[in-house]
């Protein structure tokens, strides 16, 4: 019996939280990796990008709230999401059009428009700061667990409770409806094969009678509905705080840089590296010693690696690990 509570804790602990993690992660890094593989550069402003979508999402889900409409045990936040989405698009499509648009009509070095995205991410940074503030946001509402760790207990009878929360589960299956729907898109649509052929040859493209302008739209709004569902989903599972979204910006790189830049394989599985690793390395493992372990071996200290304040370090490790070794990545994407 002590090795399946010792299981559960595992699952309680490390796995159910790193495979929300990685969920909300892999679709971060999925929006960075569409915009290096299309536009060439890497959009340092993505994380407000999330932030700014997140923001869009809890005004409309307090309007909702307001008026009584709900989502019965789902969030409601869920139901604001398209708003969320269609703001953050017409925002990133404006600012193609004021910002963007002209470095790449003078054929600006990647460089140039990696710095012109970190202007653009304080100004995100400060729009978003000036409307909703700087304090935590809590915007989760619906029921708060799928499964409780008492009735866990009282079902199978162990010690140890397995706690599933709604957001947790919110997050994994829209997650990977919305993966699913991406992949689709890529490899079905025309458009998506418009987009792909522009990644690989953008010249060939070119040649091939392809609308450049709309590849650039299309890809604008993807990254807009990536950047929006990641930023929500992880403020439902934690909380909404903007400085929170500019510092996960290091992870996100971490998980599209581990997987390769420019393959959107590669973002989801970097993403779940990058997550696992960080949970692993920051979980206190005494409860499960001492679910394995005979009572004269059990554990003093909290057999904690690293501490969770220093979370970040662990994919700040792997980035540059990842740069010195395998710079292309897992699923040999672009170079960096």
């Amino acid at each position: 019996m002590d090795i399946l509570n010792a299981l559960v804790a595992f699952l309680n602990f490390v796995f159910i939280p790193g495979l929300a993690y990685g969920s909300q992660l892999a679709l971060g890094a999925l929006g960075v990796t569409l915009i290096y593989g299309i536009l060439r550069f890497s959009n340092f402003a993505h994380g407000d990008t999330m932030a700014f979508g997140t923001m869009v999402t809890i005004l409309v889900t307090w309007w909702f709230q307001s008026m009584g409409i709900g989502f019965g045990p789902l969030p409601t936040a869920l139901l604001a999401l398209p708003f969320g989405i269609a703001a953050t698009a017409a925002l990133l499509l404006l600012t193609d059009r004021a910002v963007y648009r002209f470095y790449r009509k003078q054929k600006a070095a990647p460089t140039i428009l990696v710095i012109v995205s970190l202007g653009v991410m304080f100004v995100m940074n400060g729009i978003v700061r000036l409307i909703i503030g700087v304090e935590d946001q809590n915007f989760a509402d619906g029921a708060r667990f799928l499964i409780t760790a008492g009735d866990f207990k009282t079902m199978t009878g162990l010690t140890e409770g397995l706690a599933i929360k709604t957001t947790q589960a919110v997050t994994v299956v829209t997650a990977g409806l919305t993966v699913a729907f991406l992949f689709w898109f890529l490899q079905k649509t025309r458009t998506g094969k418009s987009m792909r052929a522009f990644s690989d040859n953008e010249d060939l493209a070119l040649l091939s009678g392809i609308n450049p302008d709309r590849v650039v739209q299309v890809t604008w709004i993807l990254a807009a509905a990536m950047a929006t569902i990641a930023g929500v989903l992880y403020g439902l599972d934690k909380s909404f705080k903007p400085f929170t979204y500019f510092q996960l910006l290091l992870p996100i790189f971490a998980a599209a840089i581990v997987g390769g830049l420019g393959s959107p394989l590669g973002a989801i599985a970097g993403g779940f590296v990058i997550a696992f690793s960080e949970v692993m390395v920051t979980y206190a493992w005494k409860k499960v010693a001492a679910y394995l372990l005979p009572d004269s071996m059990a554990p003093d200290g909290l057999l904690q690696l690293m501490s969770t304040d220093y979370k970040f370090a662990v994919s700040f490790s792997i980035l540059i690990l990842v740069l010195i070794f395998m710079p292309t990545g897992l699923f040999k994407g672009k170079s960096v």
